[in-house]
């Protein structure tokens, strides 16, 4: 399980300091979708980044699979953080516009390092086999980010989550900038894979209905958080 428990983060020190989330209390099981949601502002793009163990919190605790997390970035453990995945709201911010669709997919297994890093053989075999997954045809493969559309590369980047089995995915405001059939896709893959390996996926949206109608629970973020926090990093 992913927990979040009593949670605090600031920005900012002194009299500029800002609190954006303030103990906040989450939960996502295997298995299970949960919807976070909340006016902009609110702090749910740092809740998804606190929760994908790139940030710390300031005060509180993140507990993975019973596993308390002390560090965040490349400070925390490997092992730890390949079993959350956070998806970007904006595909195109979050990708090195140098790297092809197949160096993008599979960027996580090539940064682990050469004692983490499949063979190229192996490492070409789980490309394929993740890009069939979410739908992303072979003849993209080998273009670069800004030669293919807005809903392809999000696939691109929801291939490059899944391509290290994440134990969680963590999507913030994945559907924002989707027409409305694209959003469907994706929507579709991610419930897929997430009934086939039992992971847990945290949604990250504006739109109640969406949330209701496809998580499991909602939670929503609290109106102290949104009402300190001027404005969300």
């Amino acid at each position: 399980m992913l927990v979040a428990e009593s949670v605090v983060r600031r920005y900012g020190c002194g009299a500029d300091a800002r609190t954006v989330l303030d103990g906040v209390n989450l939960a996502v099981a295997p298995g299970e979708r949960v919807a976070v949601c909340g006016p902009s502002g609110s702090g749910k793009s740092t809740l998804a980044r606190v929760l994908a163990l790139l940030e710390r919190p300031d005060a509180g605790r993140i507990d993975l699979d019973g596993q308390p997390v002390r560090s965040a970035g490349l400070a925390a453990a490997r092992e730890l953080r390949l079993r959350v995945a956070l998806l970007w709201q904006s595909p195109r911010l979050a990708t090195d516009p140098r790297l092809r669709i197949d160096g993008l997919v599979a960027e996580p297994l090539r940064s682990g390092g050469r004692r983490h890093r499949p063979n190229p053989a192996e490492l070409d075999a789980r490309v394929t086999d993740v890009c069939a997954r979410v739908g992303l045809a072979p003849e993209l493969y080998e273009r670069f980010p800004h030669e293919v559309s807005e809903g392809q590369l999000q696939r691109a980047c929801l291939a490059r989550a899944l391509i290290t089995a994440p134990r969680y995915l963590i999507c913030d405001e994945l559907t924002s900038m989707l027409d409305v059939s694209t959003q469907a896709g994706l929507l579709e893959v991610i419930a897929d894979e997430a009934r086939d390996r039992d992971a847990g996926v945290l949604l990250i949206t504006h739109d109640r209905l969406l949330a209701e109608h496809w998580c499991d629970r909602v939670f929503e973020l609290p109106v102290l958080a949104a009402s300190v926090a001027k404005r969300e990093h």
